[in-house]
C-alpha cells in the first residue's frame, strides 16, 4: 500500500488499520464483485469473527474504508506540499491524474469505479464519495488561494477552477477504467493548459 497510507492520527485504532490495510490488499486482487469478509480475512492473521466484531456487513466495512481513504488521501497531501504554490499543484495533479501509473494505482483506480457506482443507490457510499471529492476540490482550492496572495496565480474563483481539476480526474479515471483507451497525457497536457491559462493568463 501506498506509504501514505501508513501514517496514523488517533482516529483509528492499530486493529481498525489492519483490517482496512487488508481491504485494500483483498480489493486489488478480487475487486469490488467478488470481495467477501472471508477473503479479506485471508488477507491478515484474523478470523472473520475478528472482524464482524467491528463491521456487521461488507457494506459498512467498504463504506468505514472510504473514510479511511479519505484520511490517508488528506494526511498525504498535508505532508508533501512545500513552499511553491505552483510545484504544489503539479504535484497533486500528477497524483490524482499519473501520467505513468503502476499497475497498484490502475488497480486502485479500477477499484474506485467499482466503488463510485455503489454511490448510485447507497446512500452511504454518495456521502463518502462526496467527502472525497470535497476534500480534493479543497486540497486544490487552498493551494490556488495560496498562489493569489503570494502573487503567484492571478486572482481567480479558485472554487470553480477546482471543480473543474476534480471533474477531468474523474472523468479520466473512468475512462482509463473502463475502456481500452490511453488518452490520460492528452487530458493531462489539457488540464495544464487549462490551468496555465486560468492562472496565468495575461502575464
Amino acid at each position: 500500500m501506498d506509504s501514505g497510507w501508513d501514517s496514523t492520527d488517533g482516529k483509528w485504532s492499530a486493529a481498525e488499520e489492519a483490517i482496512m490495510h487488508a481491504t485494500y490488499r483483498a480489493l486489488l486482487t478480487h475487486g469490488y464483485a467478488n470481495l467477501s469478509i472471508s477473503r479479506i480475512a485471508e488477507e491478515f492473521d484474523k478470523s472473520k469473527a475478528s472482524i464482524y466484531y467491528h463491521y456487521d456487513s461488507k457494506d459498512e466495512l467498504l463504506v468505514a474504508f472510504l473514510d479511511f481513504a479519505a484520511d490517508r488521501f488528506e494526511a498525504l497531501f498535508d505532508t508533501q506540499v512545500g513552499e511553491d504554490p505552483s510545484a504544489d499543484l503539479e504535484h497533486v495533479v500528477e497524483k490524482l491524474l499519473p501520467l505513468d501509473p503502476a499497475e497498484e494505482q490502475r488497480q486502485l483506480h479500477s477499484v474506485q469505479v467499482e466503488l463510485r457506482a455503489q454511490a448510485v443507490t447507497e446512500e452511504a457510499f454518495r456521502e463518502q464519495f462526496s467527502k472525497l471529492d470535497d476534500r480534493i476540490v479543497a486540497t486544490v482550492r487552498d493551494i490556488i488561494e495560496r498562489g493569489i496572495a503570494e502573487g503567484e496565480f492571478r486572482d481567480v474563483d479558485s472554487t470553480r477552477v477546482a471543480e473543474h481539476v476534480l471533474a477531468v480526474v474523474n472523468g479520466a479515471m473512468y475512462g482509463r477504467a473502463t475502456a481500452e483507451r490511453k488518452s490520460t497525457a492528452a487530458v493531462r497536457v489539457s488540464l495544464s493548459s487549462y490551468l496555465d491559462a486560468e492562472l496565468h493568463r495575461g502575464e
